[in-house]
Protein backbone atom coordinates (compact mmCIF):
# COMPACT_ATOMS: atom_id res chain seq x y z
CA UNK A 1 0.00 0.00 0.00
CA UNK A 2 1.49 3.26 -0.86
CA UNK A 3 2.07 6.20 1.45
CA UNK A 4 -0.26 9.02 1.04
CA UNK A 5 0.74 12.11 2.29
CA UNK A 6 -1.21 15.06 3.19
CA UNK A 7 1.91 17.47 1.54
CA UNK A 8 4.80 16.97 -0.35
CA UNK A 9 7.36 19.75 -0.17
CA UNK A 10 9.67 17.88 -1.44
CA UNK A 11 8.08 16.49 -4.80
CA UNK A 12 7.11 20.52 -5.11
CA UNK A 13 11.47 21.28 -4.82
CA UNK A 14 12.30 18.92 -7.51
CA UNK A 15 9.79 19.71 -9.68
CA UNK A 16 11.28 23.37 -9.61
CA UNK A 17 14.72 22.71 -8.32
CA UNK A 18 16.30 23.78 -11.47
CA UNK A 19 14.77 26.33 -11.79
CA UNK A 20 15.05 28.06 -8.44
CA UNK A 21 18.61 26.58 -7.54
CA UNK A 22 20.11 29.74 -10.31
CA UNK A 23 17.91 32.91 -8.92
CA UNK A 24 18.91 31.83 -5.02
CA UNK A 25 22.45 31.37 -6.27
CA UNK A 26 22.29 34.95 -7.95
CA UNK A 27 20.98 36.48 -4.82
CA UNK A 28 23.52 35.15 -2.36
CA UNK A 29 26.40 35.86 -4.82
CA UNK A 30 24.57 39.45 -5.32
CA UNK A 31 24.72 40.29 -1.34
CA UNK A 32 21.65 41.98 -1.56
CA UNK A 33 19.61 39.67 0.75
CA UNK A 34 16.82 42.10 2.22
CA UNK A 35 15.28 45.40 0.42
CA UNK A 36 16.29 44.39 -2.99
CA UNK A 37 14.48 44.96 -6.45
CA UNK A 38 13.70 41.05 -6.28
CA UNK A 39 11.04 42.21 -3.97
CA UNK A 40 10.04 45.21 -5.55
CA UNK A 41 9.61 42.84 -8.64
CA UNK A 42 7.70 40.24 -6.71
CA UNK A 43 5.16 43.12 -5.38
CA UNK A 44 4.55 44.19 -8.69
CA UNK A 45 3.73 41.13 -10.47
CA UNK A 46 1.83 39.69 -6.98
CA UNK A 47 -0.71 43.08 -7.86
CA UNK A 48 -0.89 42.34 -11.35
CA UNK A 49 -2.34 38.71 -10.48
CA UNK A 50 -4.61 39.48 -7.40
CA UNK A 51 -5.79 42.58 -9.77
CA UNK A 52 -4.62 45.40 -7.10
CA UNK A 53 -2.49 48.39 -7.13
CA UNK A 54 -0.36 48.06 -4.39
CA UNK A 55 1.27 44.57 -3.24
CA UNK A 56 3.48 44.80 -0.18
CA UNK A 57 5.31 42.28 1.24
CA UNK A 58 6.03 41.14 4.93
CA UNK A 59 7.62 38.78 6.54
CA UNK A 60 4.35 36.32 7.52
CA UNK A 61 0.49 36.26 7.30
CA UNK A 62 0.13 36.77 10.69
CA UNK A 63 1.93 40.52 10.26
CA UNK A 64 -0.61 40.97 7.27
CA UNK A 65 -3.33 40.78 9.31
CA UNK A 66 -2.32 43.05 12.00
CA UNK A 67 -0.74 45.69 9.81
CA UNK A 68 -3.70 45.44 7.69
CA UNK A 69 -6.10 46.18 10.46
CA UNK A 70 -3.88 48.80 12.30
CA UNK A 71 -4.01 50.36 8.69
CA UNK A 72 -7.52 50.57 8.67
CA UNK A 73 -7.50 52.37 11.66
CA UNK A 74 -8.28 49.63 14.63
CA UNK A 75 -6.61 50.35 17.82
CA UNK A 76 -7.28 49.48 21.11
CA UNK A 77 -10.69 49.47 22.63
CA UNK A 78 -12.08 48.77 18.91
CA UNK A 79 -14.35 45.71 17.67
CA UNK A 80 -13.38 43.36 14.59
CA UNK A 81 -16.23 40.94 13.19
CA UNK A 82 -14.97 37.76 12.37
CA UNK A 83 -16.10 33.71 12.40
CA UNK A 84 -14.37 31.40 15.26
CA UNK A 85 -13.43 29.13 12.99
CA UNK A 86 -10.10 29.76 11.37
CA UNK A 87 -6.70 29.30 12.52
CA UNK A 88 -5.61 31.34 15.75
CA UNK A 89 -3.77 34.26 14.12
CA UNK A 90 -7.12 36.08 12.73
CA UNK A 91 -8.36 36.13 16.24
CA UNK A 92 -4.66 37.27 17.62
CA UNK A 93 -4.17 39.74 15.33
CA UNK A 94 -7.07 41.83 16.79
CA UNK A 95 -5.91 41.24 20.69
CA UNK A 96 -2.16 42.37 19.47
CA UNK A 97 -3.86 45.71 18.24
CA UNK A 98 -5.91 45.83 21.85
CA UNK A 99 -8.90 45.61 19.84
CA UNK A 100 -12.10 42.89 20.59
CA UNK A 101 -13.16 40.03 18.42
CA UNK A 102 -16.63 39.65 17.88
CA UNK A 103 -17.61 36.48 16.35
CA UNK A 104 -20.32 35.23 14.13
CA UNK A 105 -21.41 31.99 13.34
CA UNK A 106 -20.74 30.10 9.92
CA UNK A 107 -22.55 28.71 6.94
CA UNK A 108 -21.94 24.67 6.27
CA UNK A 109 -19.47 26.26 3.87
CA UNK A 110 -17.39 27.17 6.59
CA UNK A 111 -17.50 30.76 5.85
CA UNK A 112 -19.17 33.60 8.00
CA UNK A 113 -22.70 33.84 7.81
CA UNK A 114 -23.01 37.33 6.22
CA UNK A 115 -27.12 37.05 7.41
CA UNK A 116 -25.74 37.39 11.21
CA UNK A 117 -23.08 40.04 10.74
CA UNK A 118 -25.72 43.00 11.15
CA UNK A 119 -26.63 41.73 14.24
CA UNK A 120 -23.01 42.57 15.56
CA UNK A 121 -22.67 45.38 14.91
CA UNK A 122 -22.12 48.08 17.62
CA UNK A 123 -20.71 51.55 17.86
CA UNK A 124 -17.13 50.04 18.10
CA UNK A 125 -17.14 48.53 15.68
CA UNK A 126 -14.25 49.46 13.00
CA UNK A 127 -13.83 46.18 10.45
CA UNK A 128 -15.35 43.19 9.46
CA UNK A 129 -12.54 40.49 8.56
CA UNK A 130 -14.07 38.22 6.66
CA UNK A 131 -11.82 34.66 6.39
CA UNK A 132 -11.79 32.68 3.15
CA UNK A 133 -11.27 29.29 4.64
CA UNK A 134 -10.83 26.27 2.79
CA UNK A 135 -9.28 28.63 -0.35
CA UNK A 136 -13.56 29.30 -0.73
CA UNK A 137 -13.95 32.79 -0.94
CA UNK A 138 -16.95 34.17 1.71
CA UNK A 139 -19.96 36.09 0.15
CA UNK A 140 -18.41 38.87 -0.75
CA UNK A 141 -21.27 40.59 -2.67
CA UNK A 142 -23.31 40.10 0.61
CA UNK A 143 -20.23 41.76 3.09
CA UNK A 144 -19.59 44.29 0.68
CA UNK A 145 -23.00 45.54 0.80
CA UNK A 146 -23.37 45.82 4.12
CA UNK A 147 -19.78 47.03 4.65
CA UNK A 148 -21.14 49.89 2.43
CA UNK A 149 -24.27 50.61 4.18
CA UNK A 150 -22.60 51.03 7.68
CA UNK A 151 -19.28 52.56 6.23
CA UNK A 152 -16.75 49.84 8.05
CA UNK A 153 -13.95 49.02 6.31
CA UNK A 154 -13.42 45.31 5.19
CA UNK A 155 -9.98 43.64 6.03
CA UNK A 156 -10.01 39.95 4.10
CA UNK A 157 -8.34 37.20 5.67
CA UNK A 158 -6.86 35.69 2.40
CA UNK A 159 -4.16 33.72 3.60
CA UNK A 160 -5.84 30.24 2.12
CA UNK A 161 -7.11 31.65 -0.98
CA UNK A 162 -4.75 32.51 -3.19
CA UNK A 163 -5.83 32.57 -6.95
CA UNK A 164 -9.45 32.40 -5.43
CA UNK A 165 -12.19 34.34 -6.83
CA UNK A 166 -16.04 35.55 -5.98
CA UNK A 167 -18.00 37.03 -9.03
CA UNK A 168 -14.88 36.90 -11.23
CA UNK A 169 -13.07 39.30 -9.12
CA UNK A 170 -10.17 37.96 -7.05
CA UNK A 171 -10.03 37.59 -3.48
CA UNK A 172 -8.50 40.23 -1.54
CA UNK A 173 -9.23 42.66 -3.84
CA UNK A 174 -12.83 42.95 -2.59
CA UNK A 175 -12.24 45.17 1.02
CA UNK A 176 -9.68 47.97 2.25
CA UNK A 177 -7.15 45.21 2.71
CA UNK A 178 -6.34 41.90 1.48
CA UNK A 179 -3.92 39.63 4.21
CA UNK A 180 -2.03 36.29 2.64
CA UNK A 181 0.27 33.95 4.14
CA UNK A 182 2.63 32.06 1.94
CA UNK A 183 3.50 29.35 4.47
CA UNK A 184 5.29 26.53 2.91
CA UNK A 185 1.27 24.65 3.49
CA UNK A 186 -0.31 27.64 1.14
CA UNK A 187 -0.90 27.23 -2.65
CA UNK A 188 1.32 29.93 -3.35
CA UNK A 189 4.49 29.00 -0.96
CA UNK A 190 7.52 30.19 0.01
CA UNK A 191 9.95 28.12 1.58
CA UNK A 192 9.57 29.42 4.81
CA UNK A 193 7.67 32.09 6.28
CA UNK A 194 6.41 35.40 4.21
CA UNK A 195 3.27 37.28 3.61
CA UNK A 196 1.48 40.47 1.66
CA UNK A 197 -1.29 43.01 1.94
CA UNK A 198 -3.10 44.12 -1.07
CA UNK A 199 -4.47 47.18 -1.63
CA UNK A 200 -5.92 49.78 -3.90
CA UNK A 201 -5.30 52.76 -1.49
CA UNK A 202 -2.15 54.40 -1.85
CA UNK A 203 -2.80 55.61 1.79
CA UNK A 204 -2.85 52.18 3.29
CA UNK A 205 0.06 50.93 1.19
CA UNK A 206 2.52 53.51 2.53
CA UNK A 207 1.36 52.90 6.29
CA UNK A 208 2.25 49.18 5.92
CA UNK A 209 5.32 50.00 3.95
CA UNK A 210 6.55 52.12 6.92
CA UNK A 211 5.03 49.53 9.39
CA UNK A 212 7.10 47.09 8.04
CA UNK A 213 10.66 48.88 8.35
CA UNK A 214 11.03 50.57 11.62
CA UNK A 215 8.82 53.73 11.17
CA UNK A 216 11.56 54.67 8.53
CA UNK A 217 11.18 56.82 5.46
CA UNK A 218 14.61 57.19 4.83
CA UNK A 219 18.11 55.74 6.32
CA UNK A 220 18.44 58.23 9.12
CA UNK A 221 14.22 59.06 9.44
CA UNK A 222 11.59 57.47 11.74
CA UNK A 223 8.56 58.87 11.23
CA UNK A 224 6.39 56.31 13.22
CA UNK A 225 7.58 53.54 15.82
CA UNK A 226 7.64 50.41 13.38
CA UNK A 227 8.50 46.68 13.27
CA UNK A 228 10.64 44.57 11.66
CA UNK A 229 8.79 42.72 8.80
CA UNK A 230 10.30 42.63 5.92
CA UNK A 231 10.53 39.52 2.97
CA UNK A 232 13.91 38.38 2.18
CA UNK A 233 15.25 38.54 -0.96
CA UNK A 234 15.46 34.85 -1.39
CA UNK A 235 11.80 33.84 -0.84
CA UNK A 236 10.90 37.08 -2.97
CA UNK A 237 12.24 35.48 -6.20
CA UNK A 238 11.07 32.31 -4.92
CA UNK A 239 7.72 33.00 -4.63
CA UNK A 240 8.04 35.34 -8.03
CA UNK A 241 8.60 31.81 -9.99
CA UNK A 242 5.67 30.28 -8.17
CA UNK A 243 3.50 33.06 -9.10
CA UNK A 244 3.86 31.44 -12.53
CA UNK A 245 3.18 28.06 -11.61
CA UNK A 246 0.32 29.10 -9.16
CA UNK A 247 -2.59 28.68 -12.45
CA UNK A 248 -1.31 25.34 -12.70
CA UNK A 249 -1.07 24.34 -8.96
CA UNK A 250 -4.73 25.40 -8.77
CA UNK A 251 -5.57 23.45 -11.70
CA UNK A 252 -4.66 20.16 -10.21
CA UNK A 253 -6.12 20.86 -6.75
CA UNK A 254 -9.68 21.54 -8.85
CA UNK A 255 -9.24 18.31 -10.50
CA UNK A 256 -8.20 16.44 -7.14
CA UNK A 257 -11.65 17.86 -5.66
CA UNK A 258 -13.77 16.53 -8.44
CA UNK A 259 -12.29 13.37 -8.22
CA UNK A 260 -13.26 12.83 -4.14
CA UNK A 261 -16.56 14.02 -5.30
CA UNK A 262 -16.83 11.99 -7.82
CA UNK A 263 -15.60 9.30 -5.24
CA UNK A 264 -16.98 9.46 -1.75
CA UNK A 265 -20.18 7.84 -0.89
CA UNK A 266 -22.14 10.32 0.23
CA UNK A 267 -24.01 8.29 3.48
CA UNK A 268 -20.47 7.85 4.34
CA UNK A 269 -18.88 11.41 3.62
CA UNK A 270 -20.61 14.97 3.51
CA UNK A 271 -18.28 16.66 1.14
CA UNK A 272 -17.82 20.18 1.36
CA UNK A 273 -20.81 22.26 -0.30
CA UNK A 274 -20.86 22.57 -4.23
CA UNK A 275 -19.54 25.48 -5.44
CA UNK A 276 -22.24 28.56 -6.48
CA UNK A 277 -21.98 29.94 -9.70
CA UNK A 278 -19.80 32.79 -8.56
CA UNK A 279 -17.41 31.03 -7.08
CA UNK A 280 -14.03 29.95 -7.93
CA UNK A 281 -12.51 27.45 -5.24
CA UNK A 282 -8.80 26.67 -5.65
CA UNK A 283 -9.16 24.25 -2.80
CA UNK A 284 -6.24 24.75 0.04
CA UNK A 285 -7.63 22.46 1.72
CA UNK A 286 -10.57 19.35 1.06
CA UNK A 287 -12.52 19.05 4.12
CA UNK A 288 -15.30 16.33 4.71
CA UNK A 289 -17.96 16.14 7.69
CA UNK A 290 -18.27 12.80 9.27
CA UNK A 291 -19.34 11.00 12.30
CA UNK A 292 -16.03 8.97 14.16
CA UNK A 293 -13.81 11.37 13.02
CA UNK A 294 -10.84 10.33 14.94
CA UNK A 295 -11.76 6.79 14.48
CA UNK A 296 -11.57 7.45 10.70
CA UNK A 297 -8.20 9.44 11.34
CA UNK A 298 -6.55 6.77 12.96
CA UNK A 299 -7.69 4.11 10.65
CA UNK A 300 -6.55 6.22 7.82
CA UNK A 301 -3.37 6.86 9.77
CA UNK A 302 -3.25 2.57 9.89
CA UNK A 303 -3.09 2.36 6.07
CA UNK A 304 -0.54 4.98 5.59
CA UNK A 305 -2.96 8.23 4.65
CA UNK A 306 -2.05 11.51 6.53
CA UNK A 307 -4.67 13.88 6.99
CA UNK A 308 -5.18 16.91 9.38
CA UNK A 309 -7.96 18.59 11.07
CA UNK A 310 -8.49 22.64 10.44
CA UNK A 311 -9.49 23.65 13.61
CA UNK A 312 -10.14 20.61 16.26
CA UNK A 313 -11.06 23.67 18.64
CA UNK A 314 -13.32 26.36 17.46
CA UNK A 315 -11.19 30.19 18.76
CA UNK A 316 -13.50 30.88 21.19
CA UNK A 317 -13.23 27.54 22.86
CA UNK A 318 -9.07 28.29 23.04
CA UNK A 319 -7.89 28.79 26.69
CA UNK A 320 -6.51 32.31 25.63
CA UNK A 321 -9.73 33.48 24.77
CA UNK A 322 -11.90 32.46 27.84
CA UNK A 323 -11.00 36.06 29.34
CA UNK A 324 -13.17 37.39 26.53
CA UNK A 325 -16.28 35.31 28.23
CA UNK A 326 -17.23 32.90 25.36
CA UNK A 327 -19.04 29.64 26.43
CA UNK A 328 -19.39 26.03 24.38
CA UNK A 329 -22.56 26.52 22.81
CA UNK A 330 -22.08 30.52 21.52
CA UNK A 331 -21.73 29.56 18.26
CA UNK A 332 -23.43 25.88 17.48
CA UNK A 333 -22.91 25.46 13.54
CA UNK A 334 -18.72 26.23 14.16
CA UNK A 335 -18.69 24.13 17.13
CA UNK A 336 -20.59 21.37 14.83
CA UNK A 337 -18.45 21.38 11.90
CA UNK A 338 -15.14 21.50 14.81
CA UNK A 339 -15.89 17.41 16.04
CA UNK A 340 -16.69 16.68 12.36
CA UNK A 341 -14.46 18.22 9.94
CA UNK A 342 -11.22 15.76 8.51
CA UNK A 343 -8.93 17.72 5.93
CA UNK A 344 -7.95 14.88 3.07
CA UNK A 345 -5.07 15.16 1.18
CA UNK A 346 -5.61 17.54 -1.79
CA UNK A 347 -2.11 18.88 -2.90
CA UNK A 348 -1.16 18.41 -6.31
CA UNK A 349 1.01 16.03 -6.44
CA UNK A 350 -1.08 13.47 -5.79
CA UNK A 351 -2.22 10.41 -8.45
CA UNK A 352 -5.65 9.44 -9.34
CA UNK A 353 -4.45 5.80 -7.80
CA UNK A 354 -3.60 7.59 -4.28
CA UNK A 355 -7.33 9.43 -4.27
CA UNK A 356 -8.91 6.60 -5.12
CA UNK A 357 -6.82 4.70 -2.34
CA UNK A 358 -7.91 7.54 0.53
CA UNK A 359 -11.77 7.01 -0.75
CA UNK A 360 -11.52 3.11 -0.67
CA UNK A 361 -10.47 3.22 2.44
CA UNK A 362 -12.90 5.74 3.71
CA UNK A 363 -15.40 3.35 2.34
CA UNK A 364 -13.93 0.18 4.00
CA UNK A 365 -13.88 2.00 7.45
CA UNK A 366 -17.62 2.75 7.01
CA UNK A 367 -18.55 -0.69 5.35
CA UNK A 368 -19.21 0.67 1.76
Amino acid sequence: MRRVSYVDLSAQWLEERNELLPNIEKILASGHYVGSDEVERFEKEAAHVFGVRHVVSLNSGTDALIFGLSAVGVKSGDEVITPPNSFIASTSAVLHLGAKPVFVDVGQDQNINPDLIETAVTEKTKAIMPVHLTGRVADMIAITKISNQIGIPIVEDAAQAAGSMYDGQASGSWGSVGCFSAHPLKNLNACGDAGFITTNDAGIAKRVRLLRNHGLIDRDTVETFGYVSRMDSIQAAILRSRLLRLPKVVERRRENADLYRSLLHPEAVLSPPPDRPLEFNTWHTFVIQVNQRDELRKFLASRQIETAIHYPVPIHLQPAVRSLGYRPGDYPITENQASKILSLPIHQHLTKDQIQQVAQTIHEFYGF
